[in-house]
């Protein structure tokens, strides 16, 4: 057995960001379009290089049915890395032109989770820098597919474009039907922004989050309320935010903060969710303990979590290096 065959979920990924290189290249050229360019090897680059990139990337994608390959392949791609479970990131807003509307946006995320490998649930996402209004829009629109496929609301982009408090009565109305609140917060924000996030917005989970480590108090609180940090390894470096040997998951997981590595955008910062494991640690016990709070934190079915925890609890005894 190796890492690859141990069962995970990947909660941390957005829907361009997910593209496969090849298939980007495939509709970029389609509609000739360019694409992307690489980060700079060992450079830092600002948010806004990362915006650009993704920009771009998402120019290619004209179409529902562009949409639906994209999570299908999505999918197909973290089940080759033992993921059962997946939850896939989408902001209505940015695809509606291309998909006959917002709700259009999401049938297509819905029709592409449909026709996956393996369970989907569609996180319905909108910018921190979108006005409170639409943001309470895309909530109400996530919560009229609660139990249809969307499992939760997001808070995606640039966590200092927006305030917390402004957001509370988008995520209070998601969180009325049932769907789990997972914001970004702590990539470039203090702790007070995490925090904030979990008192104001009712946070299950937080992207991101590693500031929450400068505070103990900000960390004790997750670990109170068994709030996740979705961390992405891979998703640092380039933005100068950490380097993989100083993420704090270890300290985190001793301090009772649950942990769920996802892959954010492999398509611009590498790395398959299999990578993000071997990147943290080489301890098959610290893999496995990783995993389960992956699938704890997950919105999956319980027969789904159920089946993943028990396949867990098998793989672990049996690791070769």
């Amino acid at each position: 057995m190796t890492v690859a065959t141990l069962p995970k979920t990947n909660l941390h990924l957005h829907l361009t960001g997910a593209m496969r290189p090849a298939t980007l290249a495939e509709l970029a050229a389609r509609d000739g379009l360019p694409l992307p360019p690489p980060f700079v090897a060992d450079a830092v680059h600002e948010w806004a290089a990362f915006q650009e990139r993704y920009d771009l990337a998402r120019a290619a994608i004209r179409g529902p049915a562009d949409i639906a390959r994209v999570v299908v392949e999505a999918a197909e791609d973290d089940a080759a890395c033992g993921a059962g479970w997946i939850e896939l990131q989408i902001d209505p807003t940015s695809y509606a032109g291309v998909a006959g509307g917002l709700a259009g946006a999401v049938e297509a995320a819905l029709s592409g989770a449909a026709a996956a490998p393996i369970p989907v649930g569609v996180v319905v996402a909108a910018s921190w820098a979108a006005p409170p209004d639409h943001a309470l829009r895309l909530a109400r629109l996530a919560a009229s597919y609660a139990g249809r496929g969307v499992v939760g609301f997001g808070l995606s982009n640039d966590e200092r474009l927006g305030t917390v408090a402004d957001l509370a009565p988008a995520c209070r109305a998601a969180a009325e039907a049932g769907l789990r609140i997972v914001p970004h917060g702590g990539f470039y924000t203090p702790p007070a922004h995490v925090a904030d996030c979990v008192r104001l917005l009712g946070a299950h989970r937080i992207g991101h989050g590693l500031a929450a480590m400068r505070d103990p108090a900000t960390r004790d609180l997750l670990a109170a309320r068994g709030v996740a940090l979705e961390v992405c390894p891979t998703s640092y470096p380039p933005l100068g935010v950490a380097t993989i040997a100083d993420l704090p998951i270890g300290a985190l997981r001793a301090a009772g903060v649950p942990v769920a590595l996802g892959t954010d955008d492999p398509l611009l910062f590498g790395g398959d969710l299999t990578t993000q494991y071997t990147l943290v640690t080489a301890d098959p016990a610290e893999q496995a303990d990783l995993a389960r709070c992956a699938v704890t934190a997950s919105a999956a079915p319980p027969d789904v979590k159920a089946r993943l925890l028990a396949g867990i609890a098998g793989w672990a005894p049996t690791i070769v290096p």
